[in-house]
Parts: structure tokens; C-alpha cells; sequence
């Protein structure tokens, strides 16, 4: 039971905020992708599927994370228990679970076409080199959007095996939505990586941030315009889209005090709400009333 626990603890299991951050690109590359004159069986399948992949490889990572992060996470006060750093669970056992997951998210994989599976495959080693982006660039969560925002693209591909400019759009603008909301959780440890020589955007523009998170948020609410308009989603879609905007500057940019760990954190996790509005934003917009 306590190693249950451990792993619990060790895969963020507790936390969905992680693997449903994973999970809502590819629910909107998905959707934008899928003819909804036909059946929805299909598309319903691969929304489990896709949610069943991000648990897996969100928690995969975070095993990852930790043991590339040992010795950092010691010095830390946020994660200096983790299992991991604490010793409670080794790094050879963390490996263990940690390939087991991949396996088990493999499986899930092969059941989308050829193109979705050689895509994912190729973004494997971008999964695995975000840990150690933090030691050299102070633009690790750049490379976190990079990696996080993938599944977008897999999503599209997944129902139309082929690649069109529209994802790969809206993957750029997810992007820079993982820049600004990832900034915003890494000031709750901005102290500590300043300590230990960690570099982020974070720390880059700890002087100006609402600055470097209107400029990130402007992009990314651009793009979402942009395809709406390229997509002739109906008007509904704009009215979502102004829920956005709001929750965007007034909720996040507007509120935001990096002075305050808790107050990041609950901006940061209110990106799970944002994700689920441009979600149902981008379903009703596909509708023909």
C-alpha cells in the first residue's frame, strides 16, 4: 500500500492539472481535424485515447523529471520530499515505472495511423531533453511548450493523415500559452533556482513579467483568432473567445503577484479552465446552425 502511495506521489497523480495541460491541445487538434457529419463514436474513442496517452506520459515524465532533477530537488523547498529526492523510491525503481508507463502508452498509440505513430515517435527525444534545458538556456519552458503542445498535431493527424497549415498554427500559438502559464508557475521556486544556478523565463523577466505575459497571451489569442477565421467557425466560437481574453488579462495578467507562491499556483492551474472553454469554444464553433 505505501509503495501505491509513493507511486502516487511520484507520477503527480494527485495533480491532473499536469496531464489535462497535455491533454486539451490534442482534444483541440482533434476536434479542428474531425468531420462531425459523421459518426462521433470515433471521435469520443480517441478523446480517451489521447486522455489515457497524457496520463501516461505526463506521469512517465514527471518520473523523468525527477531523476534528472535529484540532487536540484534536494536544495529545493517545494520538492526536496519528493520521492526521488527524498530516497523513499530509487532511481533505478523510478526507471522501472518510468519505461513500464511507455510501454503501456505505446500500446495506446498503435492504435491511431501511421503517420500519427511515426510523428510521435520522433517527438520522443524533445519528451526527454526538457529536464536538462533549465542547467544552459533561460528559455526552458519554450522548449516545454515545444514538447507539451505536440500532441495538437497528432491530434489533426489522427483523423486526417496528413498535415495542413491550421495545426500547425494553432500548435504556435499553444506554444506561447505554455510559455506564459509555465513563467507563471516558476516563480513559486524563482528564489531557490537563483540559488542553485537554475535559469527560466521566469527569472529572465522576474522585473517585468506582466509585460512578457501580455506579449505571450496577445500571440496566442491572435492565433486562435486567426483560426477561427481560416476555419469559418461559427459566431459562437468569437463569443469564447472573448471568455478567453478575460480570463487571460483579468484573471492571470491582471492578478498576478510573483510576491505570492499560492497566487501563481492557482493562476497557473486555472489553465485547465482555459484549455476546457477553447475546447468547447472550438466544438460549438464547428457546428452548422
Amino acid at each position: 500500500m505505501n509503495q501505491i502511495k509513493l507511486f502516487i506521489e511520484l507520477t503527480r497523480l494527485k495533480r491532473p492539472i499536469g496531464y489535462m495541460l497535455l491533454f486539451w491541445p490534442c482534444a483541440w487538434g482533434l476536434t479542428i481535424g474531425y468531420d462531425f457529419t459523421k459518426e462521433k463514436f470515433t471521435y469520443v474513442f480517441y478523446l480517451i485515447l489521447f486522455l489515457t496517452g497524457s496520463i501516461l506520459m505526463r506521469s512517465a515524465g514527471c518520473i523523468i523529471n525527477d531523476i534528472v532533477d535529484e540532487k536540484f530537488d534536494r536544495q529545493v523547498s517545494r520538492t526536496k520530499n519528493r520521492p526521488i529526492a527524498s530516497g523513499k523510491i530509487s532511481r533505478n525503481r523510478g526507471l522501472f515505472y518510468s519505461l513500464t508507463l511507455c510501454l503501456i502508452a505505446l500500446f495506446v498509440l498503435l492504435q491511431f495511423n501511421y503517420l500519427t505513430i511515426i510523428l510521435a515517435l520522433g517527438s520522443m527525444p524533445l519528451a526527454f531533453t526538457y529536464p536538462f534545458m533549465k542547467r544552459f538556456t533561460y528559455w526552458p519552458q519554450l522548449f516545454l511548450g515545444i514538447t507539451f503542445n505536440y500532441g495538437l498535431i497528432l491530434g489533426w493527424t489522427s483523423v486526417t493523415n496528413q498535415i495542413n497549415v491550421i495545426p500547425i498554427l494553432l500548435y504556435l500559438g499553444a506554444i506561447f500559452w505554455t510559455l506564459g502559464y509555465d513563467t507563471i508557475y516558476g516563480y513559486q521556486d524563482i528564489k531557490d533556482d537563483e540559488i542553485i544556478g537554475l535559469k527560466s523565463t521566469s527569472i529572465k523577466f522576474k522585473e517585468n513579467p506582466k509585460t512578457f505575459l501580455k506579449l505571450c497571451y496577445l500571440i496566442f489569442f491572435t492565433i486562435l483568432l486567426s483560426v477561427g477565421i481560416l476555419m469559418k467557425l461559427n459566431f459562437i466560437y468569437y463569443i469564447f473567445l472573448l471568455m478567453v481574453s478575460l480570463h487571460l488579462y483579468n484573471f492571470q495578467i491582471k492578478r498576478l503577484n510573483i510576491e505570492k507562491q499560492l497566487s501563481c499556483l492557482n493562476i497557473f492551474k486555472s489553465n485547465n479552465l482555459l484549455g476546457l472553454i477553447i475546447f468547447i469554444g472550438l466544438i460549438i464553433g464547428k457546428q452548422n446552425f
